[in-house]
């Protein structure tokens, strides 16, 4: 079956016009469209994603669609409220569009029973903030998400050795209330990468921590590109982590700008 094609103009993927064109300017198909078979290099694969609030008020996401390969580092830019988290969470399963379809290595995620166990196999996530369980020390922050199959004794070995990764193996028995903004931001990071995911979507990952925090931490994404091929969808503000990725695509109004 063909895939849904994106007409490309001057607003982007899906023509001109602007957010205030309302819900009509997207023509979302009555269902998500069917993705032809993705090429085996690719990690990521969206086709038409559209999502609209409130009713068909708010128009978040208006016809995006991308690629991305394996083991590519991809930074997502755009002005705040231009759709840039509504589509990291389509991307990985958190939410599901209005319209559209999102492929994660080969699996059509419409057609997936059990989106926990995907995400659990496949992602992880930083989000803007770090959500920690205040009562857990930050070893026992990261090692929750863990495999449970694991084991205990491994879970928490593979914690420890991660905070020791993002520079706080000083603070791995410190509950989150003890530790700087940063300090947290850095532990939700060794979370997200405790189950060793093939693809780590990330919001604003370096953005509550200092420059050369920022800079390890991004060093540790490319180590890992590397070593065990991660792929990382990075959203970020700051130029000098866009200058780290491989390509970056840039959001406007809820498409790609060209």
């Amino acid at each position: 079956m063909s895939e849904r094609r994106v007409e490309a103009g001057p607003g982007g993927p899906t023509g001109g016009g602007t957010a205030e064109d309302g819900p009509s300017a997207a023509r979302a198909p009555a269902g998500p469209p069917a993705l032809a078979a993705a090429p085996h290099e690719l990690a990521l694969r969206a086709v038409g994603l559209v999502k609209v609030y409130e009713g068909g008020l708010v128009e978040a996401l208006r016809g995006v669609s991308l690629e991305v390969r394996r083991g590519e580092r991809v930074a997502i830019t755009g002005p705040s409220g231009s759709g840039k988290t509504t589509l990291l969470h389509l991307l990985g399963a958190l939410d599901r569009p209005t319209a559209g379809a999102v492929e994660v290595f080969g699996r059509d995620v419409a057609l997936e029973r059990d989106l926990d166990a995907l995400r659990g196999r496949t992602l992880g996530f930083v989000f803007q903030l770090h959500h920690l369980i205040p009562n857990l020390s930050l070893r026992e922050n990261v090692a929750l998400p863990a495999h449970p199959w694991l084991g205990r004794r491994e879970r928490l070995r593979r914690a420890a050795e991660l905070l020791t990764r993002v520079g706080l193996g000083h603070r791995i028995d410190f509950l989150p209330v003890k530790c700087s903004g940063g300090e947290r931001q850095r532990a939700a990071i060794a979370r997200a990468l405790v189950n060793e995911p093939r693809l780590l979507l990330a919001d604003e990952p370096t953005g509550s921590v200092d420059s050369e925090t920022g800079a390890r931490l991004l060093d540790l994404f490319d180590e890992l590109a590397r070593t065990d091929g991660l792929t990382t969808v990075t959203i970020t503000h700051a130029p000098e982590v866009a200058a780290r990725a491989d390509r970056t695509i840039r959001i406007v109004d809820g498409r790609i700008a060209p």
